[in-house]
């Protein structure tokens, strides 16, 4: 298996499209189409990391955090950036980044962070704006299954846990073809009324090419009509945050306690909020604190999160309770799911390609 494959089946399931626009995502380093001989799971590009796939023998590392996120005017390799780099490409590594949009994905690192402290019924805290358009295309019923289906397979009618979905509605076109046409139905030089299926289904932005491909090659006619919508309704597909309940409601102290130890974080910090007993918590993977009034607004007993700043803690400190669990912690989760995912992957292939997960250390150090 190539790169490009593998990056591919990731980009099914965290989009380069929902990143961020000023994010860095995707390839980093490297060669699309070197063929996959190990795979090393990190959240940062460090020289340990690099040293470690050296040998590990993995040429490919998938990381959480780009390796270049500002625009580069020089690659000094003396630098430690530089040192990373050069030892990259020396060593044949291809180097990949899925950031953002996996912090926006379903599964991705919030719902890997609520899954670790055992969340249950978890969805986004909120729903990310409409990145979606909705086609409208016209098609004989007998050629509507058909259709529906390589939509589908290309992108289309997918609306939270649900795929195949569209709306049909039958009606009548009318057309008269020129000399030159080649109808599909009826005759050219004739104007024809046809019983016709009326095909609504919404798909991604960034899938417009694909989706426009597929219609025009399984469409029966020669110049099929079709119509593209821009939509403006909250995207169920991906957001920011998760949010979910815990098996049986415990005491603050107690919860505080479990994040610690599911995260095997050194320290959290904690403001007592105003509920005695915690059940409803929002969490958001690394930086949230953008999210905790939605947290607040959707009726969480707890935000769990990281790096919130000290007036942050002080201005909600009796509105929810607020633990900080160090960025690190909150993040390192979703590399299980990555590994999961990747090696689902390559035993449905009969492959054998080993899949590292990283576990470096945070930098920052805590006395406790």
């Amino acid at each position: 298996m190539k790169h490009k494959e593998v990056f591919e089946f990731l980009e099914d399931w965290a989009p380069k499209g929902i990143a961020w626009e000023r994010d860095n995502v995707g390839l980093q380093v490297g060669d699309f189409d070197s063929e996959t001989k190990g795979i090393l799971l990190t959240l940062d590009i460090t020289a340990d990391a690099i040293e470690k796939a050296i040998k590990e023998k993995c040429n490919l590392i998938i990381s959480h955090h780009p390796l270049f996120f500002n625009p580069l005017n020089r690659i000094d390799l003396q630098s430690s950036k530089g040192k990373i780099i050069n030892l990259a490409i020396k060593n044949g590594l291809t180097i990949y980044s899925a950031h953002t949009n996996l912090d926006f994905s379903k599964d991705g690192v919030s719902f890997s962070l609520a899954k670790r402290l055992g969340l249950e019924k978890i969805t986004f805290l909120e729903n990310a704006p409409s990145t979606q358009y909705k086609l409208v295309t016209f098609v004989p019923e007998q050629n509507v299954e058909n259709l529906l289906n390589k939509l589908s397979e290309a992108g289309a009618g997918v609306i939270g846990n649900y795929t195949h979905c569209s709306y049909q509605l039958k009606g009548f076109g009318t057309f008269f073809g020129q000399e030159n046409t080649n109808p599909a139905i009826g005759e050219k030089g004739k104007l024809e009324k046809v019983e016709e299926i009326r095909l609504e289904m919404i798909f991604e932005k960034w899938n417009l090419n694909k989706i426009l491909k597929t219609l025009l090659t399984n469409h029966p006619y020669e110049e099929p009509a079709y119509d593209i919508y821009p939509l403006e309704n909250k995207n169920v597909n991906y957001g920011f945050g998760a949010v979910g309940y815990l098996n049986e409601r415990m005491d603050l102290v107690s919860f505080v306690n479990l994040v610690k130890k599911k995260l095997r974080a050194p320290s959290v910090k904690y403001t007592s909020g105003k509920k005695k007993f915690i059940e409803k918590v929002g969490v958001c993977g690394g930086s949230g604190a953008e999210l905790i009034q939605r947290a607040i607004n959707s009726g969480c007993d707890a935000f769990v999160s990281a790096d919130i700043k000290y007036h942050t803690f002080l201005d909600y400190a009796d509105s929810i309770a607020l633990i900080d669990a160090g960025h690190f912690y909150t993040e390192f989760p979703v590399l299980d799911e990555l590994k999961d995912r990747l090696s689902d992957l390559f035993n449905r292939k009969n492959l054998k390609i080993k899949v590292i997960k990283y576990n470096q250390k945070d930098k920052i150090n805590v006395v406790e």
